[in-house]
């Protein structure tokens, strides 16, 4: 049985043949006869809130508590476009919420598991901001403000952040290679598979002298993106739109 790792989905109502296409591969035997399903970060282009009543929340819980229902765990970070997402939902969807840096044994391998946003050091300016979003403070003022209020609120910020990436030299929104080596020396592992860059490759390297890896997930703008891991390796691959 492998485990599988999906992440930067980015579902948005603009790309319906994406969700459609999430909705199609957890519904498909390799998901539902799986180990597990790690979902990590960034399923959504932007997350609102717990309390949000547009479609696209509910079709992604019926989605991921139907592959619990199936008894595959279904686990899920948070990534910079979905950490205001909280328990309420989690509960509601099935799905088991891991903190950024949380070190699983898979299939033999102490493996890290992250977003990915924190290596990238370099970008100091998207690193303040970052610092700031994840106050409790920040998101408690966040969420009390109205539905439509908070809509408007992540578009301007989704805005923003194309700006920045379109003026940010591609290098130094790539993570850094000391923040990298730190994460894995702290963690204690020979294995770390984190998002965020939209940069889907299977990194073999070594640290102090021994053999380690660092797996990139891919993005879904336009393909899927899954990797499967089990006792003989690791395989990232593609899914292609129908």
């Amino acid at each position: 049985m492998a485990t599988l790792f999906i992440a930067d989905l980015h579902l948005d109502p603009s790309r319906p043949q994406i969700t459609d296409l999430f909705e199609r591969y957890l519904a498909g035997d390799e998901v539902r006869h799986a180990a597990a399903l790690y979902i990590l970060g960034d399923l959504v282009e932007a997350w609102i809130g717990d309390d949000d009543d547009a479609e696209l929340p509910a079709r992604i819980a019926a989605a991921t508590r139907a592959v619990r229902g199936a008894g595959v765990p279904v686990y899920f970070m948070v990534g910079n476009r979905d950490f205001l997402l909280g328990q309420a939902f989690a509960e509601r969807a099935g799905l088991t919420l891991l903190d950024d840096g949380t070190v699983h044994d898979i299939h033999g391998h102490r493996t890290l598991l992250m977003h990915g946003d924190v290596l990238c050091t370099d970008d100091v300016a998207y690193q303040a901001v970052r610092k700031q979003v994840r106050t409790p403070e920040w998101q408690a003022q966040i969420l009390a403000m109205p539905l439509q209020a908070r809509r408007a609120f992540a578009a301007k910020a989704r805005e923003d952040s194309k700006a920045h990436t379109g003026s940010t030299m591609e290098s130094i929104m790539d993570v850094n290679a000391d923040a990298v080596a730190e994460a894995m020396r702290k963690a204690a592992v020979t294995r770390l598979i984190h998002g965020h860059t939209h940069r889907p490759a299977v990194h073999d390297f070594q640290l102090d002298g021994a053999p380690v890896q660092r797996i990139v997930l891919g993005d879904w703008y336009e393909q899927g993106s899954v990797l499967r891991v089990n006792a003989d390796g690791v395989e990232l691959r593609g899914l292609a739109v129908k």
